[in-house]
């Protein structure tokens, strides 16, 4: 079962004790809550009724260009790359992914300093907690949000202040609450998992102003960046001054359906960027360089790939919204990435919700609670799923909820 409250049950998972007295896990891991994912997992293994319609994981469902694919196999038959790569990546890759900044967002990198590859934009976000904060720290993070920024700090030994992001501000956070606060950083992650919301480059000005005048570092989760309906979304290093104080975060497997590669980078500020190489100097070695030079290929031409795939998204959403308008189900449509977040109907517990309607219709959606306390009363559907499953879980939901 999911935890209502999962930021306050970390006592449920202390270690037990051999008969010997030895305990099996650092005392750390106390702190931490249940996983969200592993725990929609859970529920889906135990499921045992008519086909499930998943829609709780944001796990693209379509498989890369065939092209990518055809690069990796390239760079298999070179013998260099089954040798360990380097920690900071390829040259090749990290000046593609410098020139693909410059071209999209107008961002000049140095991809000697400014650029690191990584195994996944997840693995390097939680080893940069590790890098730059410790105990007395303060880490402010947006609620809702990704698990991980608000889990990895902990295991860090820093304290977390939690900024609210509601509808009636554009699930933006009130930036006013981090003055006089003594944070070492701030955490964004714009586009937004889980709201869809996007941030306007004003308010990226306001940040890094704020930032510079307190002293807080900042970085950006940005890998939804080319999952867009309406403009494209900026990046927080566009505003001048940003790259004294950020770095932002980019994948591949959202942006060119990777997800299953573990491909993504980090660029900005060059001391940031050095502190998380030393985490990862010691506890790996960087990406696959096949798998990275199949990346060159597809930052290359990232245009192209990434309208294909937004073209896709745009598709499905047209699909959910027009069902659930016919549910007579108000749902703000998200400015970018692949999930809804929606309002419960009637305005019930997001747990509640979740667990009735996978056992009742056999449709797993994430419940918003598991986001953190203000996600409490929201759902997160995930459209990475064939068009014949949405259309299904329509279906299955409008039967739903005419029992309700």
């Amino acid at each position: 079962m999911l935890y209502a409250r999962p930021e306050f049950r970390g006592e449920e998972r202390m270690s037990r004790k051999q008969k010997t007295g030895v305990v099996f896990a650092a005392s750390r891991l106390s702190k931490l809550p249940p996983y969200l994912f592993k725990q929609l997992d859970e529920l889906k293994r135990n499921y045992r009724g008519r086909r499930l319609l998943d829609f709780g994981e944001g796990n693209p469902d379509l498989p890369p260009e065939k092209e990518i694919i055809q690069h990796f196999i390239q760079a298999l038959r070179k013998g260099e790359n089954h040798r360990y790569p380097n920690y900071e990546g390829l040259i090749i890759t990290r000046l593609q992914v410098a020139r693909w900044y410059k071209k999209r967002f107008g961002v000049e990198l140095d991809p000697e300093k400014e650029v690191c590859m990584l195994i996944g934009s997840k693995e390097g976000i939680a080893h940069l907690f590790w890098a730059i904060c410790g105990p007395g720290d303060t880490v402010a993070v947006g609620d809702p949000s990704f698990p991980i920024y608000r889990n990895c700090p902990l295991l860090a030994g820093a304290k977390i202040k939690i900024l609210p992001l509601v509808e009636e501000n554009n699930f933006l956070p009130e930036l006013g609450e981090l003055k006089g606060k003594r944070i070492k950083l701030l955490a964004l992650n714009y586009p937004n998992n889980p709201t869809g919301a996007c941030a306007p480059k004003e308010f990226y000005r306001e940040v890094v102003d704020l930032a510079h005048k307190e002293g807080f570092l900042v970085f950006n989760d940005n890998v939804y960046s080319e999952i867009y309906f309406a403009s494209p979304p900026p990046s927080l290093l566009e505003v001048p001054g940003a790259k004294e104080v950020a770095v932002e975060f980019h994948s591949l497997s959202k942006t060119f359906n990777m997800a299953g590669w573990r491909l993504g980078f980090v660029v900005g500020n060059r001391d940031i960027i050095s502190a998380l190489l030393r985490i990862k100097q010691n506890v790996d070695t960087g990406p696959w360089n096949c798998v990275q030079e199949a990346g060159v290929y597809a930052l290359t031409y990232a245009e192209r790939i990434a309208k294909k795939i937004r073209e896709i998204y745009s598709h499905r959403q047209e699909i959910f919204f027009s069902g659930v308008k016919e549910l007579n189900w108000e749902i703000r449509r998200p400015q970018a990435t692949f999930y809804v977040w929606a309002k419960t109907p009637n305005g019930e517990d997001s747990l509640s919700f979740c667990s009735r309607l996978l056992k009742n219709a056999g449709v797993l959606c994430a419940p918003g609670v598991g986001f953190g306390r203000y996600g409490a009363g929201y759902l997160r559907f995930s459209l990475t799923v064939p068009e014949r499953d949405i259309k299904d879980g329509l279906v299955r939901l409008n039967k739903f909820l005419s029992k309700v």
